[in-house]
């Protein structure tokens, strides 16, 4: 398990506080109207190819965002090869095609393997990927790697395999617990008794399985900062496991008050829609109730997506400040990050209704606008001037074998 603090820490960051440092914002230069023209091109070319374009897709979108984002007045660049994004693609789409076809020819075993292989391969894949991720990304000729070992990987990834326990000890335990069913006095059937000891064991299972997924968010993000080099300096990490505990709990409250908002809307929406629908079909008995149903039942899945939208902007930004204020590189960088969470909030939401009311076409112009908000509250502060620590850097990476044996690790297996 990755340490949340290294040693030394507190040593180390008094000693850059004591230093001269060099604030430097992050900027971002691209724009809506820009990036729609790679978006049109994206979507059209992925639908006519059945989906296939995807890795070329994804290559350009990396490519917009990386060239068009400056870090100390320098772009970032995406050297991915093309042919390794293809690769990956294509074993993810055949990996997908043999599992469907297993399940849809009954073949149960050949599930059940694909489940348990995908179970035990998922850190692996999750590694490869940020291996591929990283090592494509440069700033000033340096190149980024993600260092872990696969030891380090597989016992980061302990809460995954805690999960398969919890839900083995639920399922026997519920078997143990349950009751002797009674006999149905109409139909003579078997009825299932649910007993308080067994809905205390699934509440106690559910809260267990977020505790898990909360723990693996926070093991893969803290690994991936410490573990990721520029030259020979790694990441440094300070956020410990309560802080993510606390953040999902704050999520679940903004989700609470969305449903309670929504709720209050939606009781005055259909008072009032009920009285016109009923006005309406006087004159056709049930047409009215019938229409009034339908509406009811769209609005009502609109709703609960809705009410999704600002617990899941919430997070997203709340965890983007809570990761930007707390690593750096080393001794000699450290992000500070000045996001405002309800800003972020409204201003994905009404890219959500903008996005409605264009029938998508918004989408890039909202993309764009949420991925600057997030970036330029980031600053950059480095420890010197940027020219001598770049050179320092660039001094320190190694190259040839190395750069070969590093795109060699990682294919990009997450579309």
């Amino acid at each position: 398990m990755p340490r949340s603090t290294p040693p030394g820490a507190d040593r180390m960051y008094a000693s850059f506080a004591s230093q001269d440092i060099e604030p430097h914002p992050l900027r971002f230069t691209g724009g809506g109207a820009e990036f729609l023209r790679v978006w049109l091109v994206n979507v059209l070319l992925t639908i006519v190819t059945l989906g296939f374009y995807t890795p070329w897709a994804r290559r350009r979108t990396a490519q917009y965002f990386f060239g068009h984002t400056l870090v100390a007045g320098s772009p970032l660049e995406f050297t991915a090869q093309q042919k390794r994004m293809v690769v990956g693609f294509l074993v993810v789409v055949l990996l997908t095609l043999a599992y469907k076809l297993a399940a849809s020819t009954g073949q149960d075993v050949a599930v059940g393997l694909f489940i348990l292989a995908g179970a035990v391969l998922a850190p692996l894949i999750w590694s490869s990927a940020m291996r591929f991720r990283l090592g494509n990304t440069r700033w000033r000729g340096l190149r980024l790697q993600f260092t872990a070992s696969w030891p380090e990987v597989y016992r980061a990834s302990w809460p995954v395999f805690a999960l398969a326990l919890v839900w083995l000890a639920v399922f026997f335990g519920l078997q143990a617990l349950a009751p002797t069913p009674l006999e149905g006095a109409a139909a003579g059937r078997k009825l299932p008794q649910v007993s308080a000891p067994m809905v205390a064991l699934v509440v106690l299972g559910l809260v267990l399985t977020v505790l898990c997924l909360i723990r693996i968010d926070f093991n893969y993000r803290s690994l991936l900062v410490l573990r990721a080099s520029l030259g020979t300096e790694l990441g440094r990490w300070k956020p410990v496991y309560m802080d993510f505990v606390w953040l999902w709990l704050a999520t679940v409250g903004v989700f609470l008050a969305s449903i309670l908002v929504l709720s209050l809307l939606l009781a005055g929406l259909v008072g009032g829609s009920f009285a016109m629908v009923k006005a309406l079909g006087q004159g056709q008995p049930g047409v009215g109730m019938v229409l009034f149903l339908i509406a009811a039942f769209v609005a009502l899945l609109f709703l609960l997506f809705l009410a999704t939208a600002p617990a899941r902007a919430y997070r997203e930004a709340a965890l983007f400040r809570l990761t930007w204020n707390n690593i750096g590189v080393s001794r000699i960088a450290r992000f500070k990050c000045d996001l405002r969470v309800g800003r972020y909030v409204l201003l994905r939401l009404r890219n959500m209704l903008l996005t409605l009311v264009t029938l998508g076409l918004f989408r890039p112009f909202a993309v764009v606008s949420e991925y600057r908000m997030k970036l330029e509250s980031v600053t950059l502060h480095i420890k010197g001037g940027v020219d001598q620590v770049a050179g320092t850097l660039a001094r320190q990476q190694t190259g040839g074998i190395g750069d070969a044996l590093a795109d060699a690790a990682g294919l990009e297996l997450i579309v």
